[in-house]
């Protein structure tokens, strides 16, 4: 998928004038955070369990050198081949070589992000391999030909009407807007496939480096199919997936799900270690290890490092008001939300992600909900810091924030400008909102009135009453 983040705010304007993505966000995304809050309200010990996830990917990241060396020694021990690819150009070429060494010519895929990240479906297609998602999300935007607007949800942009009309023209399904019998469809759809396919493709939520293994959580059963009945197992994975310990993996289980989608543990947890062995009724005969770094080891040595903690929840887009209104398609990329607002500028250069980090209210929200406490809002305005260094900045914006620093910080100018604003107030916002700006800043009235400033302020309430106490009145 080629980066277009840097047309977000062109892209933002058609999102919020799409009336069926509109409802679409709303239904979904307010399912999330209700079914988040609701269990984490039913765990009491959620925020002890967050802080020793928080920990133990600091663990990680302080040595993942060490980490990444056991995981490949034990991963090999057990039968798995493993190939590391410094950037994208180099997992693409890796993945092809695979399916012609191997005689691919069909590959079921489960939802993977990295595998998005490096374009890894063209490169297959290329070398001759049909690959099906089999995700229903996954299958869903693949036929629509898009790429995912979520990261659990890829298809969180469509309604059941619009996948209806879909299958119908793709499938020759007669139209329903039943949702099991949408399934129905996919599923018949799929199964051939499943059979036929002499390669699976996975991701990796978690590689458990003493043991080798590698952890799914998913809530399909297709991934479990994609991973034991071809005959060869390939599963990409970012090289900041792996965790310590398998021992390690129950505090995840507790976070992920939860974080995710508000369930207790996701409906499938499987742990992959090796290939088939004698005796086995199913598993795959090959299975290779396909790590990615691509900026990762970059990402890793600076002060964005924290990032690299993320393990995919997709909470902070749940939450975040911005991609509640404009979805992830808007953000140009593969990474939306909060953590795309970080990672794209990381992975695909600042110039081409500017908007990104400017794409937040600062409202600390996706800090709030992110399971391993990933300081969003502090590296936003890192990076906004970067854009302005660089030169990446509109003037105007820069000048426009040293007038605001100016008055915030002389009081004599603030309390002026406190006075100048109450009579304007007065003037004309009489019914105590404001509902239009000229020129440019109409964008912030264009979708909300905001409260108009206060005919007295604050700063003069309280030299009036800071002496006067409630009980001494």
């Amino acid at each position: 998928m080629e980066p277009r983040s840097h047309s977000f705010y062109r892209n933002s304007e058609k999102s919020l004038a799409d009336t069926t993505l509109q409802a679409a966000l709303s239904r979904t995304t307010g399912k999330f955070v209700y079914a988040r809050a609701a269990s984490v309200d039913a765990y009491p010990g959620f925020e002890d369990v967050r802080s020793e996830g928080a920990r133990i990917k600091k663990e990680t990241l302080d040595a993942l050198d060490r980490h990444l060396a056991r995981f490949l020694e034990e991963a090999e021990k057990r039968g798995a081949v493993v190939h590391v690819a410094r950037d994208a150009a180099e997992a693409r070429r890796i993945a092809a070589d695979i399916a012609r060494q191997e005689g691919v010519t069909l590959a079921v895929k489960s939802k993977s992000m990295v595998a998005e990240e490096v374009d890894l479906n063209p490169a297959l297609e290329a070398a001759g391999v049909e690959v099906v998602e089999s995700d229903l999300g996954e299958f869903i935007i693949q036929l629509a030909g898009e790429p995912p607007s979520h990261i659990i949800a890829p298809a969180v942009h469509k309604s059941r009407e619009q996948i209806s009309k879909l299958f119908e023209q793709k499938l020759s399904e007669p139209y329903t807007e039943e949702i099991p019998e949408l399934v129905r469809m996919a599923r018949k759809h799929l199964r051939a496939k499943f059979l036929a396919a002499g390669m699976g493709i996975s991701g990796a939520n978690f590689l458990c480096a003493d043991t080798g293994s590698v952890v799914l959580v998913t809530n399909e059963g297709n991934g479990r199919m994609g991973t034991i009945l071809p005959r060869v197992h390939l599963a990409v994975a970012g090289i900041e997936k792996v965790i310590p310990r398998l021992a390690d993996l129950p505090i995840f289980l507790r976070l992920l799900p939860r974080s995710a989608t508000g369930q207790a543990i996701s409906t499938y947890v499987s742990i992959l270690t090796g290939t088939k062995r004698q005796g086995d009724p199913e598993g795959p005969e090959k299975l290779h290890l396909l790590l990615v770094d691509n900026g990762r080891s970059g990402i890793l040595q600076g002060k964005y490092r924290e990032i690299l903690k993320c393990i995919r929840c997709g909470a902070c887009l749940n939450i975040c008001p911005v991609y509640q209104s404009v979805g992830g398609h808007a953000y140009g990329w593969v990474y939306s939300g909060p953590i795309g607002a970080v990672l794209t500028p990381l992975l695909t250069g600042l110039p081409e992600g500017a908007p990104l980090p400017n794409a937040s209210t600062l409202c600390g929200a996706c800090a709030e909900v992110c399971p391993v406490k990933i300081p969003l809002p502090k590296l936003f305005l890192e990076l906004r810091a970067d854009e302005r260094d660089q030169g990446l900045k509109n003037p105007a914006e820069v000048f426009g924030m040293k007038g605001y620093a100016a008055v915030m910080s002389r009081a004599g100018i603030l309390e002026a400008m406190e006075r100048i604003l109450g009579v304007l107030s007065r003037l004309f916002f009489k019914e105590g909102r404001v509902t239009w700006l000229p020129l440019k800043l109409s964008g912030w009235t264009g979708k909300r009135d905001f409260p108009a400033p206060a005919p007295v302020p604050f700063r003069k309430l309280w030299k009036k009453h800071r002496g006067i106490r409630p009980w001494n009145r």
